[in-house]
């Protein structure tokens, strides 16, 4: 994996200077590093909103803002992010990162319980990125289907879980069958269709039909 990660390096382009700020600061300050989205993810988040222009994105676990500020990179100047974070302890590392990408007007950055705080929001978002509590992803799936539009999009983060989600015997750990109900629900959903993209630890890719 290292040596696709340095070859993926030499031959791409490079990324915001922010970006890799962050990401030192971030094995640097917190013992959680891996829980950064990276940058073939958040590539894609960028991408994705390049070419989809949403108005409204709301993120769902920002950890240090990699993600968050990936997100905002590729928002038009309508375009907007409600990104939630429940370790306020992250704050000032976060805003700092924000700052440095030219992001902060772009961004409402929450402190909270995100199963609290949605339903105050009072919005209806073009693009959900979940990325938290894997513990709680069907619970997410069903609250924000609640406040995403149709022809919006979720994309989760983490759906293979390191491959455990296809192990056979399953482990039995709240993480690993929280994760292979919420893929459970998403394909047995008929207001959703669906494809999960290998991209590092799996991204779930939901279009919601109506």
């Amino acid at each position: 994996m290292l040596k696709l990660e340095r070859y993926l390096n030499s031959v791409e382009s490079g990324l915001h200077p922010a970006l890799y700020w962050l990401e030192r600061e971030t094995h640097l300050r917190t013992n959680h590093a891996r829980m950064l989205c990276g940058p073939q993810v958040g590539r894609y988040l960028t991408t994705f909103c390049e070419l989809f222009s949403p108005k409204n994105v709301l993120e769902i676990g920002t950890f240090t803002g990699y993600s968050a500020i990936s997100i905002a990179l590729g928002l038009s100047k309508e375009g907007h992010l409600d990104a939630i974070e429940i370790n306020d302890e992250l704050e000032d590392l976060i805003l700092e990162g924000f700052k440095r990408a030219g992001v902060l007007d772009r961004i409402t950055l929450i402190f909270g319980d995100a199963k609290e705080i949605i339903p105050t929001l009072g919005k209806q978002y073009d693009i959900i990125y979940i990325d938290a509590n894997k513990r709680e992803y069907p619970l997410y799936y069903q609250i924000s289907m609640e406040i995403l539009k149709p022809g919006g999009y979720i994309i989760a983060d983490n759906v293979l879980w390191d491959g455990k989600v296809y192990m056979d015997p399953l482990p039995s750990d709240k993480q690993t069958t929280s994760i292979v109900e919420f893929n459970r629900m998403v394909k047995e959903d008929p207001r959703a269709e669906n494809y999960i993209l290998p991209l590092r630890d799996g991204l779930n890719i939901i279009k919601k039909l109506f």
